[in-house]
């Protein structure tokens, strides 16, 4: 941020005081409170921020498995997670969730052994799995199967010579074959043959098919073989494994006999034919990072556990995640002013924004002391907001009157003194140091600075922050701040990755060339700081080059980022892709002077905000708020 951008242009001079002089007039008084109190995601996806909670509801209702939070406290206020689930055998498909249990019956009953789980339960319940099963002699088919005896009977009647297995029990219930026909079976050849396992008894041979059965049911795992065609004909089978996590239990015959026991079995499960058909987990489980650390019935459950750690998630039982607290990319933005009035209608504008930075504090004079412009009633509605508050220090970007600071240590002392305990009386939990113009011969002097002021702000639970140019490592070594140092003292260096062509520049050129920047972010991690404490600056402006028809550069001023659309629409321009600095070149004829800036809009910033997650640093942050258009916000906050 570089406050000293005031004096580049009288438009932007005015433009940056207009604030100011609307509050020295009066206060400003907002119609109605925009800024963004209900958040609503659909799993974990962020989709929109709104001011008021009946927008949230109503935009959430149009996606399936979304929920409203309020921001600050995460504390969810509404959702619509299916209740229920069906399933097909191990089968589920997202379109199988319901949030009645009517509903999920209803689907449920289109399909062959389908079950519905209550997610805010364990275990099945409804379920279609076939009770008995309707043979003609030998032959069966899948349309056989039945839920009830009746509907088994109606269709065995049908047919010749057919019966009816109970699938519960494997036993032959019901048959309308007659006695006359059952003795005449008997007396003819063997035909069926008891097996159990590879074993079978002499004994165990039979003429009549219900015979056989009748054998078979006194031996576990048997079966019944045709002894010509070598087919099964029937299966006494313990198909159902009954596994508590990875550990086998029991097997059964019976599905019935199986849940029964698994039901006395935390984290059973009931496996047929090598697919887990039934458990009784529970539906919401809660990891860190990759760990499992917990396990709910209820999603309120899993997110009162889940708030306590860090790098949590909830997921389902398919690995569906619903929410997370996971590392996203911080979004500061700077202020620029100090007025409460300017600082809320700048917070109100965005949406995804993390921690605002009023310019509250300044070094005052050499003699250490401070002027302090901050607002204790605005720092606590940005808090109540779920803002975070970093307020910007600075040092009137006067190289004479930090010199002789920087060379006074009972100055140093006073300063540090008033503006830790100006923060902690405010209830800020840090501050954004934004120290410029520092002459070089002070690099030693400011870093001793840093120390002392980041020592005794950590003594004071005060995260300390601080601006650093872009510059270069090539130069580094001559300018006054030792990156290096600077970082292992701080919690957070924010990069000023901006200016890469400025006012004073002889040429016209990108105020942050994309590779630029990307290199910018390569060179502070060579200074050895840590991912973790680097956040990326954004400008929300661009510099426009005024040239003459011989190309020389006469003049050039700042354009905000949010006056570009309607420069654009009043103007004939070009537009041609920059390879140099990966950006477009905007260009336009008037008064027989060439006007020419390189676009900064939402292709840019979603540029850096990847060049951020691409290095996997902590954040960005905007210079800053009031430059932007509220559209912006909506691809920040969906891509942070």
């Amino acid at each position: 941020m570089k406050i000293r951008k005031w004096m580049l242009t009288s438009t932007l001079l005015l433009s940056m005081t207009v604030p100011n002089a609307v509050q020295a007039a009066g206060t400003i008084n907002l119609s109605t409170d925009k800024t963004t109190k209900y958040r609503v995601y659909q799993y974990n996806h962020v989709l929109m921020e709104f001011a008021a909670y009946k927008q949230a509801e109503a935009f959430a209702k149009g996606f399936t498995n979304s929920h409203v939070e309020e921001i600050g406290t995460r504390k969810w206020l509404w959702n619509n997670f299916p209740r229920y689930q069906v399933y097909q055998l191990d089968v589920t498909m997202p379109e199988w969730q319901f949030a009645s249990l009517d509903e999920a019956i209803a689907e449920a009953r289109k399909w062959t052994n389908a079950s519905v789980r209550d997610l805010q339960s364990t275990g099945w319940v409804w379920n279609n799995y076939p009770r008995y099963q309707v043979y003609q002699n030998e032959i069966t088919l899948d349309s056989w199967k039945f839920i009830t005896l009746n509907d088994a009977v109606a269709e065995a009647k049908k047919w010749g010579g057919a019966h009816i297995i109970d699938l519960n029990s494997n036993q032959w219930i019901w048959d309308n074959i007659s006695s006359e026909e059952k003795k005449s079976l008997r007396a003819g050849k063997t035909l069926y043959k008891v097996y159990q396992g590879t074993f079978s008894a002499d004994n165990w041979e039979f003429a009549s098919l219900e015979d056989a059965v009748n054998e078979a049911l006194k031996w576990g795992n048997s079966t019944v073989t045709n002894k010509n065609t070598k087919k099964t004909v029937y299966s006494n089978l313990k198909s159902y494994k009954v596994f508590q996590n990875d550990t086998f239990l029991q097997d059964f015959a019976s599905l019935d006999e199986a849940s029964d026991f698994a039901r006395q079995w935390g984290h059973s499960s009931i496996f047929k034919e090598g697919r887990k058909i039934w458990n009784n987990y529970a539906s919401y489980q809660v990891l860190q990072n990759t760990a499992l650390i917990g396990e709910f019935k209820t999603l309120p459950d899993a997110l009162s556990y889940s708030v306590q750690y860090s790098n949590a998630s909830i997921q389902t039982l398919d690995h569906r995640l619903l929410w997370d607290n996971f590392k996203k990319l911080q979004v500061w933005g700077w202020n620029g002013v100090a007025g409460g009035d300017a600082i809320k209608t700048h917070v109100n504008n965005t949406v995804g924004l993390d921690i605002d930075s009023p310019s509250y504090f300044e070094l005052s004079d050499a003699a250490g002391n401070l002027k302090d412009n901050s607002d204790a009633d605005t720092v606590k509605w940005l808090q109540k907001n779920g803002y975070t508050v970093y307020p910007l220090v600075s040092n009137q970007f006067s190289s004479t009157l930090t010199t002789q600071f920087l060379a006074d240590s009972a100055a140093q002392d006073k300063f540090v003194q008033a503006l830790v305990d100006r923060s902690v009386q405010l209830g800020i939990p840090g501050i954004n140091v934004d120290f410029e113009s520092i002459a070089g011969t002070d690099r030693n002097a400011f870093t001793t600075f840093i120390a002392k002021l980041t020592a005794y702000a950590h003594l004071h639970n005060l995260v300390v922050s601080i601006d650093l140019p872009r510059g270069s490592v090539k130069w580094n070594y001559l300018s006054a701040f030792d990156h290096e140092k600077l970082g292992s003292l701080v919690d957070y260096v924010v990069i000023m990755a901006y200016d890469q062509y400025y006012r004073s520049s002889t040429s016209a050129g990108s105020v942050a060339g994309l590779p630029w920047t990307d290199g910018g972010i390569q060179e502070f991690l060579s200074y050895g700081i840590p991912r973790d404490k680097l956040i990326l600056g954004i400008p929300y402006y661009v510099r426009e080059w005024k040239l003459d028809a011989a190309g020389a550069l006469q003049s050039n001023r700042t354009l905000l980022m949010k006056d570009i659309p309607s420069l654009l629409a009043s103007k004939t321009t070009t537009q041609t892709w920059d390879k140099t600095f990966e950006q477009y070149r905007i260009e336009y004829q008037e008064g027989g002077f060439t006007y020419v800036f390189w676009m900064e809009d939402e292709a840019t910033v979603k540029a850096r905000l990847d060049m951020a997650k691409k290095y996997d640093i902590a954040g960005v942050a905007a210079w800053r708020l009031g430059y932007d258009q509220a559209e912006l916000w909506k691809l920040i906050l969906q891509n942070k």
